[in-house]
C-alpha cells in the first residue's frame, strides 16, 4: 500500500528552480564511500526541497528535519520519489518555464533512492550541514505585520457551514507596499478556502484590466432565504481581493520590483469556507504581511474569472467547461491559480491574439485539489490589449473518480466540496500604472 506523504510541497518557494528528469535506479559502486549516507548526501537534499513544509507545525504530515525524522519514512519516500509522485507539480511545461515549480535533478532522485536501497545509513556526524532556520508558523519569514481573527468560529461536527466574513481592521496611516502575503487557518482541517480582500477607500484610481464574459459569470443561487450564517456587511468601502488560500496553496509572493498596494486605514475581509470534519473544532485564521521598502515598485493586482454555469451530468467521466476573459489594456501575468473542487481533473490556458493566434501558455494534466499553485511563470507574459485568456476545466463525475461525492447526481456551481467550481486566480500588472484619486475618492 503506498503511503500519500506530500513529499516536499511548496518546499522550494521562490528558493530555486529544479531540473526535471527521471532518473533510473542508481547502483552504488563498491566503495563504501560511493553509498549515499544521510549526513553527506540526503540531509542537503531534503533541506533544499522539503523541510520548509516538512517541520513541526507546518502542512506536511510529518517533519523531516533530523535522521531520527527521516530513517521511518525511507522506504515512503523511495516510494513517493520512485514513483513521479512527489514533490507534488502538476504542471506539464519545459524546465524553467515556472519560477516556484518543484522537481528534483535526476542526481537528487538517484541520490534519494540509493540511499534507501542501500539501508538509509546515517554517516559521518561532521558531515552534517546546518539545518535551515525557519520563523516559527510561517513560510515567507516573519512577518512585519500579523492580522488575525477577532475570536475563535467554532465549527461544528457535521452538517454544512455556508460562507462566513469577519473583519480585521489594519489602522493603517500611510499605504503600505507588501510583498507577500501568507494565510494561516487556525485548523487546517476545517479550513477548506479563504478569500481576503480589502476595503479601503481608494486613493489611487486604477484603470480596468479584465473583462470576463458576462454569460459564463452568472453564479446560480443554491441557498434559501436567510440560509448565510454571515453574509457580508454593507456600508464598508470597495473591495478588492489580495490573497487566497486553498489545500497546498503557495503563499502568495510578489516577483523582485513588484508589490501590492494598500491604501491607509483598510480593512481585511476574510471570506470563510469550513468543512466539517466529524468532531467539533474551533479555528481563529490569520493574515500575515511582508513589506517592501525599495522604490519606484510596480503594483501587482489579483483578478479572477470563473464560468458558473458549468453542470456535470451524473455519471460522466470527461467533461470539459471553458470560461474565457479579455484583456482591455496590455498587461503583464505573473501567475495563475486554477481551482476546481474534487471532480476537478486537468486544465489548460490558451492565450489567443487579435490576429488570431493562439498559444497553450499553461497545461495542468494532473490536477489534484489537495496541491493546488499559483503557477509563477520564470518570465511574466506579455497580453497586448484584445486577447483572450481561455480556461478549460475537465471533469470526472464518474464512479471510477474514487473522490467523487456522489457520482449519480447532477453537479452544478457551488460554494459546499461536493459541489463543483471553475475558478481561475490572476496576478498581474496593467501597463497603465495607478494615478492618484480624484478627491473624494474612486465613484
Amino acid at each position: 500500500m503506498r503511503i500519500k506523504l506530500g513529499f516536499g510541497a511548496a518546499c522550494a518557494l521562490w528558493l530555486g528552480v529544479f531540473v526535471s528528469a527521471s532518473a533510473p535506479h542508481q547502483t552504488p559502486g563498491s566503495e563504501q564511500s560511493a553509498i549515499p549516507t544521510y549526513t553527506r548526501d540526503v540531509a542537503p537534499i531534503l533541506f533544499r526541497n522539503c523541510t520548509s513544509c516538512h517541520r513541526p507545525g507546518e502542512i506536511a504530515p510529518m517533519s523531516l528535519m533530523t535522521y531520527e525524522d527521516v530513517r521511518p519514512q525511507a522506504k515512503a519516500i523511495r516510494d513517493e520519489v520512485g514513483e513521479g509522485h512527489m514533490p507534488p507539480w502538476h504542471a506539464e511545461a519545459p524546465h524553467g518555464t515556472f519560477l516556484n515549480e518543484l522537481r528534483l535533478t535526476a542526481e537528487e532522485k538517484a541520490t534519494l533512492l540509493a540511499w534507501v536501497s542501500n539501508g538509509a545509513p546515517r554517516g559521518n556526524p561532521k558531515d552534517m550541514p546546518p539545518a535551515p532556520s525557519y520563523a516559527a508558523g510561517w513560510t515567507i519569514g516573519k512577518p512585519d505585520a500579523v492580522f488575525e481573527m477577532q475570536e475563535d468560529y467554532k465549527v461544528p461536527a457535521d452538517g454544512v457551514v455556508q460562507y462566513e466574513y469577519f473583519y480585521i481592521p489594519t489602522n493603517f496611516t500611510e499605504p503600505k507596499w507588501v510583498r507577500a502575503i501568507e494565510v494561516r487557518p487556525g485548523n487546517r482541517a476545517a479550513v477548506h478556502h479563504v478569500l481576503v480582500y480589502y476595503r479601503a477607500a481608494p486613493d489611487m484610481q486604477r484603470s480596468p484590466v479584465l473583462q470576463p464574459n458576462a454569460a459564463q459569470s452568472q453564479v446560480p443561487s443554491t441557498r434559501e432565504p436567510g440560509q448565510r450564517l454571515s453574509p457580508p456587511k454593507a456600508g464598508l468601502p470597495p473591495r478588492r481581493i489580495v490573497a487566497s488560500f486553498a489545500p497546498g496553496i503557495n503563499p502568495q509572493v510578489m516577483p523582485a520590483g513588484t508589490a501590492m498596494r494598500l491604501e491607509p486605514g483598510g480593512i481585511l475581509e476574510l471570506q470563510m469556507h469550513y468543512t466539517p470534519t466529524g468532531k467539533a473544532v474551533a479555528d481563529r485564521t490569520k493574515v500575515g504581511l511582508v513589506f517592501a521598502t525599495e522604490p519606484d515598485l510596480r503594483e501587482v493586482r489579483a483578478g479572477q474569472f470563473i464560468n458558473g454555469t458549468l453542470k456535470l451530468p451524473a455519471g460522466a467521466s470527461d467533461v470539459a467547461v471553458e470560461a474565457e476573459i479579455t484583456f482591455v489594456q496590455d498587461a503583464t501575468v505573473w501567475g495563475i491559480l486554477p481551482h476546481t473542487h474534487l471532480r476537478g481533473k486537468r486544465w489548460k490556458y490558451v492565450l489567443e491574439l487579435a490576429d488570431g493566434t493562439k498559444t497553450t501558455i499553461l497545461d495542468v494534466p494532473r490536477y489534484d485539489f489537495n496541491w493546488q499553485w499559483y503557477y509563477m511563470f520564470k518570465e511574466p507574459l506579455q497580453i497586448p490589449k484584445g486577447a483572450k485568456l481561455r480556461s478549460t476545466a475537465w471533469y470526472d463525475n464518474s464512479a471510477a473518480n474514487k473522490g467523487n461525492p456522489d457520482p449519480k447526481m447532477d453537479v452544478y456551481w457551488g460554494d459546499q466540496t461536493w459541489e463543483e467550481m471553475q475558478y481561475t486566480g490572476l496576478l498581474f500588472s496593467p501597463k497603465q500604472p495607478p494615478v492618484p484619486a480624484p478627491s473624494g475618492g474612486v465613484k
